[in-house]
């Protein structure tokens, strides 16, 4: 797999799934385009840390429509091209129903399915004008296995995966006739910063208990699941989902 000469945009860039994402691609001479929302000091450390002077860090919430329209515009002032987008950005509450008020309710799905689903939507359409214009792309969206099974304290969340999924699968239909390939990861559980309280908590066992593996999933093993759809040959799986989720989550 060489990503020599690609310009490569990932969304949350600065830590755990995308942080490991960044740094699979730049190991194989990807240019990278890191975005972050809040978290400047660690996505320009990350930068920092890449070999090659050419990457570049860019700031936008992706649940606003104009800053995703000035993320890409940005990108393209900068690099002048496009060749894979990595929709990772994204965010998790967990919100138990019996507790929740009805504004309360209507405010976690109101963040969550902005950030994790309208936001990679308009992300997708942006870099799908540029890669139609190109004639090749590849875009990759991170899903969840919460999208199959369910998350019952998280439904926003399942809900804005599922809706997801089913965005990839549509994009690959309208994309495929400009060699533009469209692609989903859905993990299981990944040890990163945010979730190691849980699994160092009481929780913890129980959490590594659902897979056969008895553990979670790094970063990194995301990641290589990223890279290897992002590779050359890999057309023909256009519209795939990808379960990487230590068969703690079994379908057919």
């Amino acid at each position: 797999m060489d990503f020599s000469n690609r310009i490569i945009l990932v969304t949350g860039a600065a830590r755990g799934i995308g942080s490991a994402t960044v740094a699979a691609f730049a190991r194989l001479g990807g240019t990278m385009a890191l975005h972050y929302r809040s978290s400047r000091k660690q996505a320009e450390a990350l930068r920092h840390s890449l070999s090659g002077d050419k990457h570049a860090t860019f700031q936008a919430d992706i649940s606003s429509p104009d800053d995703c329209e000035r993320l890409m515009t940005e990108v393209m002032d900068h690099y002048g091209r496009l060749d894979v987008l990595v929709n990772n950005a994204g965010i998790y509450e967990l919100k138990s129903l019996g507790t929740l008020e009805y504004r309360d309710w209507q405010a976690t799905w109101t963040r969550t399915l902005d950030a994790d689903l309208i936001g990679p939507a308009n992300l997708c359409f942006l870099a799908a004008k540029v890669m139609m214009r190109q004639k090749s792309g590849h875009i990759i969206n991170i899903s969840s296995r919460g999208a199959f099974r369910g998350e019952p304290d998280a439904p926003a969340y399942g809900a804005a995966k599922a809706g997801l999924n089913q965005l990839s699968q549509s994009l690959a239909w309208a994309l495929a006739p400009y060699n533009i390939f469209v692609g989903v990861v859905a993990p299981g559980f990944v040890r990163t910063d945010m979730t190691e309280v849980l699994l160092a908590g009481p929780q913890g066992d129980a959490i590594r208990a659902q897979s056969p593996l008895k553990r979670a999933a790094t970063p990194e093993e995301i990641a290589e699941a990223v890279v290897r759809l992002s590779a050359d040959g890999m057309l023909y799986a256009t519209g795939c989902i990808l379960d990487v989720n230590g068969a703690s989550y079994l379908r057919s």
